[in-house]
Protein backbone atom coordinates (compact mmCIF):
# COMPACT_ATOMS: atom_id res chain seq x y z
CA UNK A 1 0.00 0.00 0.00
CA UNK A 2 1.50 3.79 -0.60
CA UNK A 3 -0.14 4.94 2.42
CA UNK A 4 1.69 2.30 4.55
CA UNK A 5 1.67 3.55 8.56
CA UNK A 6 3.91 2.75 11.29
CA UNK A 7 2.04 3.75 14.54
CA UNK A 8 3.86 4.57 17.89
CA UNK A 9 2.70 6.44 21.39
CA UNK A 10 3.39 10.69 21.98
CA UNK A 11 2.89 12.54 24.72
CA UNK A 12 1.16 15.98 24.37
CA UNK A 13 3.40 18.38 26.06
CA UNK A 14 1.69 21.80 25.05
CA UNK A 15 -0.70 23.50 23.73
CA UNK A 16 -1.59 27.09 23.21
CA UNK A 17 -4.03 28.81 20.64
CA UNK A 18 -2.84 30.61 17.73
CA UNK A 19 -6.44 32.09 16.77
CA UNK A 20 -10.13 32.06 18.24
CA UNK A 21 -10.52 28.65 16.59
CA UNK A 22 -6.63 27.28 16.17
CA UNK A 23 -5.05 25.73 18.97
CA UNK A 24 -1.14 24.50 18.46
CA UNK A 25 -0.73 21.25 19.88
CA UNK A 26 2.66 19.66 20.55
CA UNK A 27 3.63 16.39 20.41
CA UNK A 28 6.60 14.39 21.81
CA UNK A 29 6.69 11.07 20.45
CA UNK A 30 8.57 8.11 22.65
CA UNK A 31 10.91 7.07 19.34
CA UNK A 32 12.44 10.35 17.62
CA UNK A 33 10.24 10.45 14.36
CA UNK A 34 12.35 10.37 11.28
CA UNK A 35 13.37 13.54 8.98
CA UNK A 36 9.89 14.24 7.29
CA UNK A 37 9.36 16.02 4.19
CA UNK A 38 8.10 19.71 4.22
CA UNK A 39 4.29 19.54 4.17
CA UNK A 40 3.95 15.74 6.06
CA UNK A 41 1.22 15.00 8.10
CA UNK A 42 0.50 12.70 10.34
CA UNK A 43 -2.60 10.52 11.26
CA UNK A 44 -3.67 10.49 15.28
CA UNK A 45 -5.92 7.91 16.93
CA UNK A 46 -8.67 9.36 19.05
CA UNK A 47 -11.80 8.36 20.64
CA UNK A 48 -15.21 10.48 19.40
CA UNK A 49 -18.13 9.10 21.57
CA UNK A 50 -16.71 6.11 22.46
CA UNK A 51 -15.72 4.72 19.19
CA UNK A 52 -11.98 4.43 17.79
CA UNK A 53 -11.36 7.37 14.97
CA UNK A 54 -8.82 8.50 13.24
CA UNK A 55 -7.30 12.07 11.91
CA UNK A 56 -5.09 13.89 10.06
CA UNK A 57 -3.23 16.89 11.06
CA UNK A 58 -0.58 18.68 9.00
CA UNK A 59 2.79 19.10 10.62
CA UNK A 60 4.03 22.86 11.50
CA UNK A 61 7.85 22.97 11.94
CA UNK A 62 8.97 22.85 15.53
CA UNK A 63 12.06 24.73 17.17
CA UNK A 64 11.97 22.31 20.13
CA UNK A 65 14.24 18.89 18.90
CA UNK A 66 11.94 15.74 18.88
CA UNK A 67 9.14 17.22 19.22
CA UNK A 68 6.16 16.94 16.14
CA UNK A 69 3.95 20.33 16.17
CA UNK A 70 0.29 20.35 14.77
CA UNK A 71 -2.26 23.24 14.68
CA UNK A 72 -5.98 22.17 14.81
CA UNK A 73 -9.25 23.97 13.77
CA UNK A 74 -12.44 23.74 16.01
CA UNK A 75 -15.13 23.51 13.72
CA UNK A 76 -18.70 23.11 14.21
CA UNK A 77 -19.36 21.41 11.05
CA UNK A 78 -16.99 18.32 11.70
CA UNK A 79 -17.48 14.76 13.08
CA UNK A 80 -15.95 15.51 16.20
CA UNK A 81 -12.21 14.93 15.63
CA UNK A 82 -11.05 18.51 16.23
CA UNK A 83 -13.68 18.83 19.46
CA UNK A 84 -11.40 15.80 20.59
CA UNK A 85 -8.28 17.45 19.49
CA UNK A 86 -8.90 20.58 21.50
CA UNK A 87 -9.77 18.40 25.05
CA UNK A 88 -6.40 17.71 24.89
CA UNK A 89 -4.27 18.78 27.60
CA UNK A 90 -0.47 18.39 28.45
CA UNK A 91 0.17 14.87 29.69
CA UNK A 92 -2.25 12.85 27.44
CA UNK A 93 -1.37 9.85 26.02
CA UNK A 94 -2.16 9.38 22.33
CA UNK A 95 -1.00 7.03 19.42
CA UNK A 96 0.48 8.47 15.97
CA UNK A 97 1.58 7.46 12.38
CA UNK A 98 4.99 8.02 11.39
CA UNK A 99 5.28 11.52 9.13
CA UNK A 100 3.93 10.84 5.64
CA UNK A 101 3.67 13.84 2.51
CA UNK A 102 1.36 13.78 -0.39
CA UNK A 103 2.81 16.77 -1.97
CA UNK A 104 4.09 15.98 -5.15
CA UNK A 105 6.79 18.99 -5.45
CA UNK A 106 9.16 19.45 -8.21
CA UNK A 107 11.65 20.86 -6.38
CA UNK A 108 14.09 21.92 -9.03
CA UNK A 109 12.27 24.97 -10.34
CA UNK A 110 13.22 28.40 -9.58
CA UNK A 111 9.70 30.02 -8.91
CA UNK A 112 7.28 28.89 -6.46
CA UNK A 113 3.85 30.44 -5.74
CA UNK A 114 1.79 29.15 -2.11
CA UNK A 115 -1.34 29.24 -1.28
CA UNK A 116 -3.25 28.40 1.47
CA UNK A 117 -6.96 28.41 2.77
CA UNK A 118 -7.62 28.86 6.35
CA UNK A 119 -6.17 25.73 8.27
CA UNK A 120 -4.19 24.90 4.99
CA UNK A 121 -1.76 27.33 5.74
CA UNK A 122 -0.29 24.64 8.46
CA UNK A 123 2.06 22.71 5.92
CA UNK A 124 2.92 25.80 4.23
CA UNK A 125 5.11 27.18 6.38
CA UNK A 126 7.46 24.09 6.34
CA UNK A 127 7.86 24.46 2.63
CA UNK A 128 8.17 27.88 2.36
CA UNK A 129 11.44 27.13 4.61
CA UNK A 130 12.69 24.39 2.68
CA UNK A 131 12.83 26.40 -0.53
CA UNK A 132 14.18 29.38 2.12
CA UNK A 133 16.88 26.86 2.87
CA UNK A 134 17.19 26.53 -1.49
CA UNK A 135 17.82 30.09 -1.53
CA UNK A 136 14.81 30.74 -3.40
CA UNK A 137 11.56 33.38 -2.49
CA UNK A 138 8.32 31.98 -2.88
CA UNK A 139 5.53 34.00 -3.08
CA UNK A 140 2.45 33.19 -0.84
CA UNK A 141 -1.39 33.95 -0.74
CA UNK A 142 -3.11 33.34 2.34
CA UNK A 143 -6.80 33.58 2.33
CA UNK A 144 -8.99 34.20 5.66
CA UNK A 145 -12.07 34.83 6.87
CA UNK A 146 -11.08 37.68 8.60
CA UNK A 147 -7.61 38.81 9.68
CA UNK A 148 -7.99 37.56 13.27
CA UNK A 149 -8.10 33.89 11.67
CA UNK A 150 -4.82 34.52 10.32
CA UNK A 151 -2.20 31.55 12.11
CA UNK A 152 1.67 31.81 12.30
CA UNK A 153 1.24 35.24 10.43
CA UNK A 154 4.36 36.13 12.60
CA UNK A 155 6.26 33.41 11.28
CA UNK A 156 5.70 33.41 8.10
CA UNK A 157 6.20 37.28 7.76
CA UNK A 158 9.61 36.75 9.05
CA UNK A 159 10.29 34.51 6.75
CA UNK A 160 8.47 35.90 3.26
CA UNK A 161 8.75 40.04 4.23
CA UNK A 162 6.23 41.52 1.23
CA UNK A 163 6.10 38.43 -0.81
CA UNK A 164 3.58 37.34 1.93
CA UNK A 165 -0.01 38.47 0.90
CA UNK A 166 -2.99 38.47 3.14
CA UNK A 167 -6.64 37.87 1.72
CA UNK A 168 -8.97 38.62 4.30
CA UNK A 169 -12.69 38.67 3.47
CA UNK A 170 -13.56 40.64 5.89
CA UNK A 171 -11.55 43.50 4.44
CA UNK A 172 -12.81 42.50 0.80
CA UNK A 173 -9.08 41.55 0.13
CA UNK A 174 -10.93 38.41 -2.33
CA UNK A 175 -7.71 35.95 -3.54
CA UNK A 176 -7.97 36.41 -7.61
CA UNK A 177 -6.62 32.79 -8.57
CA UNK A 178 -7.01 33.77 -11.97
CA UNK A 179 -4.98 36.79 -11.83
CA UNK A 180 -2.41 35.16 -9.62
CA UNK A 181 -1.85 32.52 -11.68
CA UNK A 182 -1.39 34.75 -15.29
CA UNK A 183 1.26 36.10 -13.52
CA UNK A 184 3.35 33.51 -12.54
CA UNK A 185 6.59 33.15 -14.52
CA UNK A 186 6.00 29.98 -17.41
CA UNK A 187 8.15 27.82 -15.24
CA UNK A 188 6.30 28.58 -11.95
CA UNK A 189 4.81 25.74 -9.73
CA UNK A 190 1.89 26.84 -7.15
CA UNK A 191 1.32 24.83 -4.14
CA UNK A 192 -1.94 24.63 -2.77
CA UNK A 193 -3.59 23.43 0.47
CA UNK A 194 -7.23 24.62 1.25
CA UNK A 195 -10.81 23.75 1.30
CA UNK A 196 -12.22 21.28 -1.88
CA UNK A 197 -13.77 24.85 -3.06
CA UNK A 198 -10.54 27.18 -2.77
CA UNK A 199 -8.94 23.61 -5.02
CA UNK A 200 -12.02 23.24 -7.65
CA UNK A 201 -11.47 27.16 -8.78
CA UNK A 202 -7.87 26.84 -8.52
CA UNK A 203 -7.58 23.71 -11.14
CA UNK A 204 -9.79 25.64 -13.13
CA UNK A 205 -8.22 29.03 -13.35
CA UNK A 206 -4.82 27.03 -13.65
CA UNK A 207 -6.21 25.57 -16.70
CA UNK A 208 -7.70 28.47 -18.34
CA UNK A 209 -3.91 29.83 -17.83
CA UNK A 210 -2.86 27.61 -20.16
CA UNK A 211 -0.47 25.60 -17.36
CA UNK A 212 0.52 22.13 -17.25
CA UNK A 213 -1.65 20.49 -14.90
CA UNK A 214 1.37 18.51 -13.16
CA UNK A 215 2.33 22.00 -11.56
CA UNK A 216 -0.47 22.46 -9.67
CA UNK A 217 0.69 20.33 -6.20
CA UNK A 218 -2.08 20.28 -3.70
CA UNK A 219 -3.16 18.90 -0.46
CA UNK A 220 -7.14 19.38 0.44
CA UNK A 221 -9.36 18.58 3.37
CA UNK A 222 -11.40 15.70 2.69
CA UNK A 223 -13.65 16.54 5.17
CA UNK A 224 -14.70 20.10 2.90
CA UNK A 225 -18.15 19.88 0.73
CA UNK A 226 -20.57 21.22 -0.67
CA UNK A 227 -23.27 20.24 1.61
CA UNK A 228 -23.75 20.49 5.37
CA UNK A 229 -22.37 17.75 7.07
CA UNK A 230 -25.93 15.55 7.88
CA UNK A 231 -27.30 11.73 8.10
CA UNK A 232 -27.85 10.39 4.99
CA UNK A 233 -29.25 6.61 4.02
CA UNK A 234 -27.19 4.10 1.58
CA UNK A 235 -29.01 1.20 0.23
CA UNK A 236 -27.06 -2.10 -0.57
CA UNK A 237 -28.17 -2.95 -4.31
CA UNK A 238 -27.70 -7.01 -3.28
CA UNK A 239 -29.90 -6.62 -0.64
CA UNK A 240 -31.77 -3.70 0.00
CA UNK A 241 -30.87 -2.94 3.15
CA UNK A 242 -30.27 0.71 4.58
CA UNK A 243 -27.81 2.02 6.83
CA UNK A 244 -28.05 5.39 7.91
CA UNK A 245 -24.72 7.28 8.21
CA UNK A 246 -24.68 9.69 10.81
CA UNK A 247 -23.01 13.10 10.77
CA UNK A 248 -20.11 11.83 12.56
CA UNK A 249 -19.11 9.26 10.87
CA UNK A 250 -17.98 7.93 7.50
CA UNK A 251 -19.43 6.05 5.16
CA UNK A 252 -16.48 3.90 4.77
CA UNK A 253 -16.69 3.91 8.62
CA UNK A 254 -20.51 2.56 8.57
CA UNK A 255 -20.31 0.56 5.84
CA UNK A 256 -17.49 -1.36 7.35
CA UNK A 257 -19.43 -1.94 10.41
CA UNK A 258 -22.45 -2.88 9.44
CA UNK A 259 -20.39 -6.30 7.73
CA UNK A 260 -19.97 -4.40 4.31
CA UNK A 261 -16.42 -4.91 3.63
CA UNK A 262 -14.55 -1.85 1.73
CA UNK A 263 -11.19 -1.56 1.16
CA UNK A 264 -9.64 1.99 1.68
CA UNK A 265 -6.03 3.16 1.94
CA UNK A 266 -5.39 6.91 2.44
CA UNK A 267 -8.73 7.87 4.07
CA UNK A 268 -8.52 11.06 2.58
CA UNK A 269 -10.55 11.23 -0.73
CA UNK A 270 -6.92 11.10 -2.72
CA UNK A 271 -6.54 7.30 -3.63
CA UNK A 272 -9.64 6.13 -4.73
CA UNK A 273 -8.72 2.76 -2.92
CA UNK A 274 -12.07 2.72 -1.74
CA UNK A 275 -14.72 4.41 -4.64
CA UNK A 276 -17.69 1.76 -4.55
CA UNK A 277 -20.36 1.63 -7.69
CA UNK A 278 -23.30 3.96 -7.54
CA UNK A 279 -26.69 2.65 -9.19
CA UNK A 280 -29.07 5.13 -8.06
CA UNK A 281 -29.15 8.40 -6.28
CA UNK A 282 -32.62 9.70 -4.50
CA UNK A 283 -30.81 13.04 -2.98
CA UNK A 284 -27.60 14.39 -4.19
CA UNK A 285 -24.28 12.94 -3.85
CA UNK A 286 -21.60 15.76 -2.04
CA UNK A 287 -18.02 14.23 -3.59
CA UNK A 288 -15.68 15.75 -1.23
CA UNK A 289 -12.08 13.73 -3.12
CA UNK A 290 -10.18 14.94 -5.15
CA UNK A 291 -9.60 11.57 -7.29
CA UNK A 292 -12.38 11.58 -9.19
CA UNK A 293 -12.43 14.24 -12.25
CA UNK A 294 -15.35 16.97 -12.45
CA UNK A 295 -16.86 15.05 -15.27
CA UNK A 296 -16.88 11.92 -13.00
CA UNK A 297 -18.30 13.38 -10.12
CA UNK A 298 -21.26 15.27 -12.40
CA UNK A 299 -21.84 11.92 -13.67
CA UNK A 300 -22.17 10.27 -10.23
CA UNK A 301 -21.42 6.44 -11.04
CA UNK A 302 -18.81 6.10 -8.30
CA UNK A 303 -17.93 8.00 -5.22
CA UNK A 304 -15.43 7.57 -2.54
CA UNK A 305 -16.56 6.22 0.32
CA UNK A 306 -13.92 7.57 3.00
CA UNK A 307 -14.94 10.90 2.23
CA UNK A 308 -17.91 11.65 0.15
CA UNK A 309 -21.17 12.22 1.53
CA UNK A 310 -24.83 12.68 0.24
CA UNK A 311 -28.03 14.07 1.20
CA UNK A 312 -30.68 11.94 1.11
CA UNK A 313 -30.49 7.88 0.03
CA UNK A 314 -27.73 6.56 -2.05
CA UNK A 315 -27.59 3.27 -3.51
CA UNK A 316 -24.85 1.34 -3.66
CA UNK A 317 -23.21 -1.90 -5.21
CA UNK A 318 -20.12 -2.97 -2.67
CA UNK A 319 -19.42 -5.91 -4.29
CA UNK A 320 -20.48 -8.03 -0.85
CA UNK A 321 -22.36 -11.19 -1.61
CA UNK A 322 -23.83 -13.17 1.31
CA UNK A 323 -21.20 -16.61 2.15
CA UNK A 324 -22.19 -19.73 -0.43
CA UNK A 325 -22.39 -23.01 0.52
CA UNK A 326 -19.78 -25.54 -0.44
CA UNK A 327 -20.23 -26.84 -3.65
CA UNK A 328 -20.67 -30.66 -1.90
CA UNK A 329 -23.20 -29.15 0.29
CA UNK A 330 -25.00 -27.13 -2.31
CA UNK A 331 -25.61 -30.28 -4.10
CA UNK A 332 -26.15 -32.19 -1.49
CA UNK A 333 -28.91 -29.77 -0.51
Amino acid sequence: MRFAEHWSSATVVATRDLAPTIREIVLKPDAPAAAWAPGSHVNVALLIDGRPERRSYSLVPSAADGTLRIAVRLADDSRGGSRAMWALQAGHRLEITNPTSLFEIDWTRRHYCLIAGGIGVTPMLGIAAALARKGLAPSMHYAVKSRGDAALLDELTALLGDRLAIHAGDDGARLDLGATFRALPDDAIAVLCGPLRMLEAARLAWSEAGRAPIDLCFETFGSSGRLPTSDFRVRIASTGNEIVVPRDRSMLDALNAAGYEVISDCQRGECGVCAIDVTAVDGEIDHRDVFFSPHEKQQSGKMCACVSRARGTVTVDTLYRPDQLPAREALDA
